[in-house]
């Protein structure tokens, strides 16, 4: 961030020639009154006329295609049929041949003309050479295939349960019935449809065709669906389907009953599993996920934490972290808690925080890094006490609510609030006796404080961190003002973090008070604003403004970051402005931006800085992915670093 191949030469006269002297008999019988015999004697073609080959005889039943026909009922139409197939030129279509060619009654429409084809013992020679190595060779249509493709449909006995001889129809009506069915596989060529395997795969997925297994998939929230699968298929994309299908133990059936699964997540499951298909939402990619897991198929699994790590919000962020710790994700249950710890009274509050498991509950109430007030936290855990409630269908009382939360209660730092807050609050709500209630009134207001069942240290919090991008400040006597312009300047990143607010310089007359509005915009979509001022005391320092909420900033991607100030005319501004910054290990990187309208660019201006939560590398060795740094001050809050301001 930091910075079409030639076509083929047809075959010659003489080799031609040569193909029409190894044409194989043709195989013809009597009047329209006499009977086909029961086998049919082939002389097969080969490559060498030299080499004599056994004569073949074959049971007309058990020939690779016996097709039956129903011709215009005169002479010429097989004529008709021959003269084109042997126009082809080509020895693989020369040896198949329509043997019927004696005159058909027309006055016998009962009677159905049998034709019969001989088959070479070994593949013919292609009349089109080999590509040489590293060529592209690209098809060259077959007139005599093309026709017949288009005069004829074959319909395989096989797909459409028709007794063994195959039969030829008329070529409207088959297309038209082939193209009302569903399946594309249910045409009599679906195969040379198909421009590669992944795309042959994807017709067998979810398919009846020659499907040797059948899965009855439903959930708790779900009616039972069927899906036809093949057991190859899923044996070399699961070591689960290879012991269940081809293991010491393996299933013997034929159906298979999966009770715990989503049918929407199974279907998904079984397109990555045939043609690498992955499609993922918000409502699907946790039951994808689980059943990956649970057939054990790494890569799709990893598809879903990566499409959850992108998607990831304070508002999913607490569900996220339950599911992570339920399969065993270390990865993305980190990344949950970067964002749990910097936007954390975003993430107590969204819904599913009040969905999240018991010990996921514990485990964030005991977060040393929430970054939040302790009176939202206590909010939250009393939410989720009354959401569980409802499910173990429990009246939502004081000692319900106490009973439910258990040992979670007790890691609520309440005597870190503040008097007010816990009198308007917590004391009120019943939950806590009264013994309870009256030592923590006493450590509040008592020189000698009792002692408490509660944590009385605040939380740590996070440490915000400064990206500084200009070298030195400046004032002139006839530069930088305001009169309600736009400072903008844009900027992206290298990794995620969390834009806290804006450092601003302030007047160069005196010490003066500036009203400011600031905006943060992605791809001019508004993410947070905020209306508010700042005391400069004259000099160059930069002062610090701050958004109500922290804002999650996603890599590669270009911010806008805009501030109008209303005040003193005349202020500081920065110069020699940087592109390139590196704070810790995140990367900014800088940019003009067309909102701009008071001068600010990356070589001076205003904005000078921007305060974030960025994760820092942990000096632990057992901890490898990027943890956020703490306040080493005790009581630090986001709250708590607003209204701060540091000297350049």
């Amino acid at each position: 961030m930091l910075s079409p191949s030639p076509p083929n030469s047809p075959p010659s006269t003489s080799q031609k020639d040569d193909d029409d002297d190894n044409t194989p008999p043709v195989a013809e019988f009597g009047g329209e009154n006499e009977q086909a015999p029961s086998t049919l004697t082939t002389t097969p073609t080969t490559s060498h006329p030299e080499e004599s080959q056994p004569t073949m005889t074959t049971a007309a039943s058990q020939l690779p295609l016996v097709l039956t026909t129903c011709l215009s009922a005169n002479s010429e139409s097989a004529s008709h049929i021959r003269n084109n197939i042997n126009a082809s030129g080509g020895p693989e279509h020369k040896s198949i041949f329509l043997t019927r060619s004696q005159q058909i009654n027309s006055t016998s429409s009962q009677n159905q003309n049998e034709v019969f084809i001989t088959q070479p013992h070994s593949l013919p020679a292609s009349p089109i050479p080999s590509p040489a190595p590293g060529q592209r060779q690209t098809p060259t249509p077959t007139p005599s295939i093309n026709w017949v493709s288009e005069n004829l449909v074959v319909v395989q006995n096989r797909a459409n349960n028709c007794s063994p001889t195959n039969y030829i129809s008329s070529s409207h009506a088959s297309c038209s019935a082939s193209a009302s069915r569903a399946n594309d596989t249910s045409t009599q060529d679906w195969q040379a449809l198909k421009t590669g395997v992944r795309e042959r795969n994807a017709a067998m997925c979810n398919n009846d065709l020659m499907a040797d297994v059948t899965f009855v998939v439903s959930s708790s929230s779900s009616s039972p669906v069927t899906f036809p699968a093949h057991k190859y298929v899923l044996a070399t994309g699961s070591s689960v389907f290879f012991a269940m299908f081809y293991g010491t133990l393996a299933e013997q059936g034929s159906q298979v009953v999966v009770p715990d699964v989503e049918p929407d997540a199974f279907l998904k499951m079984l397109k990555y599993l045939y043609a690498d298909e992955i499609d993922l939402d918000e409502e699907s990619v946790l039951p994808t996920l689980h059943v990956a897991k649970k057939y054990i198929i790494p890569h799709l699994a990893k598809s879903c934490v990566q499409y959850m790590e992108a998607s990831l919000t304070a508002r999913n962020a607490c569900v996220l972290l339950c599911q992570s710790r339920i399969f065993d994700e270390p990865d993305l249950m980190q990344r949950c808690w970067e964002v749990i710890d910097a936007q954390a009274e975003m993430a107590l509050n969204s819904e599913g925080f009040i969905d999240i498991d018991h010990s996921t509950l514990k485990e964030i109430l005991s977060r040393e890094t929430l970054n939040c007030k302790e009176f939202h936290v206590f909010e939250a855990a009393m939410a989720w006490a009354t959401a569980d409630c409802e499910r173990q269908e429990l009246q939502p009382t004081p000692d319900n609510l106490r009973i439910v939360l258990g040992g979670a209660l007790q890691l609520i730092r309440v005597p870190t609030m503040d008097l007010v807050e816990f009198a308007d609050g917590p004391a009120q709500v019943g939950i806590f006796s009264l013994q309870e209630c009256h030592d923590m009134f006493l450590h509040f207001t008592a020189s000698l404080k009792p002692k408490l069942a509660y944590p009385i240290v605040p939380r740590a919090g996070l440490k915000p961190q400064v990206c500084h991008r200009f070298q030195s400040s400046a004032y002139r006597s006839n530069q930088w003002r305001y009169r309600g312009r736009c400072d903008s300047i844009q900027f992206q990143v290298d990794r995620r973090i969390f834009i806290v607010g804006f450092g601003l310089y302030g007047s160069s007359t005196g010490a003066t008070t500036y009203g400011v509005h600031i905006e943060l915009k992605r791809q001019g979509r508004i993410l947070a604003e905020n209306n508010t001022e700042f005391f400069s005391d004259g000099s160059s320092n930069t002062f610090h403004v701050y958004f109500q909420q922290p804002v999650q900033i996603d890599p590669d991607i270009f911010y806008t970051a805009s501030a109008i100030l209303d005040g003193m005319e005349l202020s500081y501004f920065g110069q020699e402005g940087m592109t390139d910054v590196a704070v810790s290990n995140v990367a900014f990187q800088f940019q003009c931006s067309s909102e701009s309208t008071n001068g600010t660019g990356v070589q001076g201006g205003q904005i000078p800085e921007l305060i974030f939560y960025g994760p820092t590398p942990t000096l632990s060795s057992s901890q490898n992915s990027p943890q956020f740094s703490q306040e080493n001050n005790s009581g630090s809050s986001f709250a708590g670093i607003q209204g701060s301001s540091h000297s350049q």
